[in-house]
């Protein structure tokens, strides 16, 4: 019996611990600070990119929003590259003792549709419609700044020299929990 109640009581912290930040109403507002990608293409490449978001929480744990990407990238024996991207973002947080292992911490699932292009210096560009999806970490710094970790899988479907293009992401970024004060008034804990 005691070890269930400690059980609860821990459940009960941790769950509490972050859902002020993720609770209806409130919005996020931030950037991946650090786009680091490895090619799946011919010719591999390495890039770097700043990626804003703003997204609202239309019901707790779920955010919907908007990104935009710009990006400059350096390949083997290539110069400059741009690539660019704007369109929607959704988020769901996960709740639950089971999932979120570490404190102060939520994991999360992102996806991403727009309006993509990558113009690589070599000519073989996609511009088109662009899709990403993955998980992250998202780890509260403090009550209301998130340090996060994201791995998706990213794509790009259009026309240009090359249809498609995919790649995997690791974004390391930096977000803000704004509370709205459309909802209930409560503070952060």
């Amino acid at each position: 019996m005691k070890k269930t109640a400690t059980t609860f009581l821990i459940a009960l912290i941790v769950s509490t611990t972050a859902t002020a930040q993720l609770q209806q109403g409130n919005f996020l507002v931030g950037a991946d600070i650090a786009d680091f990608r490895l090619s799946l293409n011919e010719g591999g490449l390495f890039h770097c990119s700043l990626s804003p978001k703003l997204a609202f929480f239309v019901k707790t744990n779920t955010a919907l929003g908007a990104y935009v990407d710009f990006s400059l990238q350096t390949a083997k024996g290539a110069g400059t590259s741009i690539d660019y991207g704007v369109g929607a973002l959704g988020r769901y947080y996960f709740s639950g003792v089971d999932v979120n292992v570490l404190k102060h911490s939520r994991l999360f699932f992102e996806g991403t549709l727009g309006i993509n292009g990558t113009n690589p210096a070599d000519g073989e560009s996609t511009n088109g419609l662009g899709l990403s999806i993955g998980p992250g970490v998202a780890h509260f710094i403090s009550s209301n700044v998130g340090l996060e970790a994201l791995i998706k899988y990213a794509s790009i479907v259009g026309f240009g020299s090359r249809t498609s293009t995919s790649d995997l992401v690791l974004g390391i970024g930096l977000q803000v929990y704004l509370g709205s004060g459309l909802g209930k008034s409560k503070q952060p804990q």
